[in-house]
């Protein structure tokens, strides 16, 4: 079966959108387990009434605890803006694709 070009590039751009789409979620992932590391030490600083440390390259310092724990906030706050800028760009490529993927169906099956 002969396709024309029209079509062979929309499944081009469909293969891209998906490629998009897989890259976001490795992305998203990658920012799920951040968040939730930094929700977890928030938790073990709000447990604690000694010291708090931190790593600093290869070394453990002293640290502020409420400096600290003002810096996880900021980190969670911004992790939770970049996880729903991405849930948004996600769900508008997965729409795009959907309608490209029935318009390309649509043309195959004539």
């Amino acid at each position: 079966m002969e396709m024309d070009q029209e079509t062979q590039q929309k499944i081009q751009e469909l293969q891209g959108m998906e490629q998009n789409l897989h890259n976001l979620v490795m992305q998203k992932q990658a920012f799920q387990i951040e968040l939730t590391e930094t929700e977890n030490a928030l938790g073990e600083i709000s447990k604690s009434n000694d010291d708090v440390f931190k790593l600093v390259g290869n070394i453990m310092i002293k640290a502020d605890k409420k400096k600290t724990e003002d810096d996880l906030t900021k980190k969670k706050d911004l992790l939770s803006l970049r996880l729903k800028s991405i849930d948004s760009e996600e769900k508008g490529l997965t729409d795009n694709a959907e309608a490209l993927k029935k318009e390309v169906m649509a043309k195959i099956q004539g």
